[in-house]
């Protein structure tokens, strides 16, 4: 008879480590665990975490005490009709011809110019010189804010998502992410008000202007939402581009079929967001009792659904430890929608807006790194490594590479 394996503590210094041993006992032995002390139940299970997203029993009420306090009340705590009518004033900003017409040169522009900056070292870091850089920078062009502010949205963003991965309650972080919504409202208000007067062709003019059934988003609305739009934008492009290029250098061949065929770009992007997502986990609060793997969760507990662990539930993917990304149970014309088969965009009602976003970010950072550096390798002696628990993605990524110099066209 088999003994069931003790359930993991994920804020255990081994988890942080590396979270994905302890996903394998909650998937086999612990479908169902609550933890005292982030008062949470946790699941892991891919049928489960999928329920959590896309059923109307589960409610995101969570965001009342986790998002409103670093945010503002955004779109995510809402539900029904003023859901609907928010997301319809929002959406269309992140639709794929929107983002082709408009922003896409903002996209291409911003990670030129910070490839720019390494092109001809020979050595780059794809963390500290590009990825955590590219979606912010690609953020405060896109909503026509001054582009001399990169790096205090930078700062900004980076305490948002201190603030929203502080499971521990550390009290310094809670406090940063405080200051951080005053100084970022006392900062976009003005700019708010000012560009309501004074439309222009950019994303912060669209959402003065949008109007849905006679709501227009107020102020305070508007704020929230680029608020939002930092650490949700900011954080899976981010990571997802550092995490990209260390499963492709840890694996050569599929590096090298990418680099040979551009168009594997998505599916080297879809089989990331299985096997190593930005976005560990989401927690959703149930308005019933309702029964899951292992158990009931009662109706107004905080669920933590682990996103990391879903992805690689044996029962739903083939070999889910493996990084594969001719994998046939990943289908990549639906992985960036509401029908995909992982669920690191979330699922349902509240699928990640800007999913088509982070595709383009990705495709076109992806290849222009490619392009800038077609012979890239790790530095010798460095093995990469992820870091982070709420969210996770490589620490550093050190490379080299010929030089070549730049062959673009000026955007």
């Amino acid at each position: 008879m088999t003994t069931a394996r003790e359930a993991p503590d994920i804020l255990s210094p081994d988890f942080a480590a590396n979270p994905y041993p302890a996903y394998r006992i909650m998937l086999e032995d612990h479908p169902l665990i609550w933890h005292e002390p982030m008062n949470s139940y946790i699941i892991s299970r891919y049928s489960d975490v999928a329920r959590a997203f896309k059923e109307p029993v589960f409610t995101t009420d969570n965001y009342d005490w986790q998002l409103e306090p670093v945010h503002g009340k955004t779109i995510l705590q809402l539900s029904g009709r003023d859901h609907a009518v928010r997301r319809a004033l929002i959406a269309p900003a992140f639709r794929g011809q929107e983002l082709q017409h408009r922003f896409l040169p903002v996209i291409e522009r911003n990670a030129a110019e910070l490839i720019d900056g390494f092109r001809e070292r020979g050595t780059a870091d794809l963390v500290t010189d590009f990825a955590r850089h590219f979606p912010i920078n690609v953020i405060v062009d896109m909503l026509g804010l001054d582009r001399t502010e990169h790096a205090r949205f930078q700062r900004w963003y980076t305490s948002i998502i201190a603030f929203l991965g502080n499971l521990s309650q550390d009290p310094d972080i809670t406090a940063d992410g405080l200051r951080t919504r005053a100084e970022l409202a006392e900062y976009m208000i003005p700019v708010i008000q000012r560009r309501r007067g004074d439309l222009g062709d950019d994303l912060l003019s669209q959402l003065c202007a949008a109007e849905v059934d006679g709501v227009r988003m107020s102020d305070e609305d508007i704020k929230a939402f680029v608020s939002l739009l930092l650490a949700a934008g900011g954080e899976t492009t981010d990571k997802a581009i550092a995490s990209i290029f260390k499963n492709l250098l840890e694996h050569p061949e599929q590096l090298r079929a990418v680099r040979e065929n551009r168009a594997l770009i998505p599916k080297a992007f879809a089989e990331t967001l299985r096997y190593s997502p930005p976005v560990h986990m989401i927690m959703r609060q149930p308005a019933e009792d309702v029964e899951l793997s292992g158990g009931v969760v009662p109706a107004g507990s905080t669920l933590t659904c682990l996103i990391g662990a879903a992805n690689r539930d044996p029962r739903r993917y083939a070999h889910p430890d493996a990084f594969d990304i001719f994998r046939d149970d990943l289908p990549t014309e639906t992985a960036f929608s509401a029908a995909a088969q992982h669920v690191s965009f979330a699922l349902g009602r509240h699928f990640c807006v800007g999913a088509l976003l982070a595709k383009t970010e990705v495709e076109v950072g992806v290849n222009q790194l490619l392009d800038a550096m077609p012979d890239l390798e790790l530095l010798d002696g460095f093995t990469p490594s992820e870091q982070g628990v709420f969210t996770r993605g490589p620490a550093s990524l050190p490379v080299r590479f010929s030089v070549r110099r730049a062959e673009r066209t000026p955007v």
